[in-house]
């Protein structure tokens, strides 16, 4: 999903309308809470639910990280993974230690690799970059499933038995604009500041009512979750009743490095132990 140019116009005349006016409301404080990932959303972890594929250039398009073989977990020295390029039918990644390159084909729920190779760098691993060779040769179907955010494909043999399995990250979720509700256990709502995400162009754009923020975003989908605001630039406007607002939400989204659903209209931003540094809610652009 592409955020038109046109939401980074209603920004600007967003900070046109800079407020002049104090604000009388004082910051309204909350109890600091840690939120784990697995219960940010719900008491006890679900089963994941099956995904039916409809349009398989689509929903398998892209990148998958190996996380089991043969059911025990792959620990190679660099991240072993597949990417599937459905223009032209190309599948290219990484076995945890060198370049794979091959070709592939679907057709419904099956899936066929072939003409795979890759360079020859020696590694010594855990896990057998010849085993995950072989085991991509194995396959001949696939199955997708889905749980919290997050996609998992396992990848069966011509028995069906399962010979690895793979996860991708699904954060279409985070794309639109939103409200800055709470920073660091304050709250803000009255600030009215939004701000933009496109999780595909890897994008942020912040109005705070007086300055305009731009910067990138950071998925890793190596890691649960994972997500990084980096390169973040705010324009030099002076409005003295915000600045210290401005400062601690620039604070907040530096140390943000892990994304959960509060729920379906708020998310959370949370630092690297799990304490919540951000929550957003779900808005529309005007």
């Amino acid at each position: 999903m592409r955020i038109p140019t046109i939401i980074i116009s209603a920004l600007i005349a967003t900070v046109a309308l800079c407020p002049t006016e104090t604000f009388a409301k004082k910051k309204q404080k909350y109890e600091k809470r840690t939120v784990s990932i697995a219960d940010s959303t719900r008491t006890s972890t679900p089963a994941a639910q099956p995904v039916v594929i409809t349009d398989a250039a689509k929903q398998l398009y892209g990148e998958w990280n190996i996380l089991t073989l043969k059911k025990k977990k792959v620990v190679t020295p660099t991240r072993a993974y597949i990417y599937l390029d459905f223009n032209g039918g190309h599948v290219y990644g990484n076995n945890g230690c060198n370049v794979i390159n091959g070709s592939f084909t679907v057709s419904g729920n099956s899936m066929k690799l072939s003409d795979l190779i890759t360079t020859e760098t020696p590694c010594h691993s855990t896990t057998s970059e010849r085993s995950i060779m072989k085991g991509l040769e194995e396959v001949s179907s696939f199955k997708v499933s889905r749980l919290y955010n997050m996609d998992y494909m396992d990848l069966l043999n011509s028995r069906g038995g399962v010979v690895m399995t793979l996860r991708r990250q699904n954060l279409d979720f985070l794309n639109g604009p939103w409200t800055v509700k709470e920073i660091n256990t304050n709250n803000v709502t009255e600030r009215n500041i939004r701000l933009v995400i496109d999780a595909v162009m890897q994008t942020i754009h912040i109005s705070t009512g007086c300055n305009i923020i731009s910067g990138a975003v950071n998925i890793d989908t190596s890691k649960e979750f994972a997500i990084q605001f980096e390169d973040l630039s705010p324009t030099r406007n002076t409005c003295a009743e915000i600045a210290e607002t401005e400062t601690d939400l620039l604070i907040a989204l530096e140390q943000a490095e892990l994304c959960k659903r509060i729920n379906d209209n708020e998310m959370a931003l949370m630092d690297h132990k799990g304490t919540i540094v951000l929550v957003i809610t779900r808005t529309r652009l005007r």
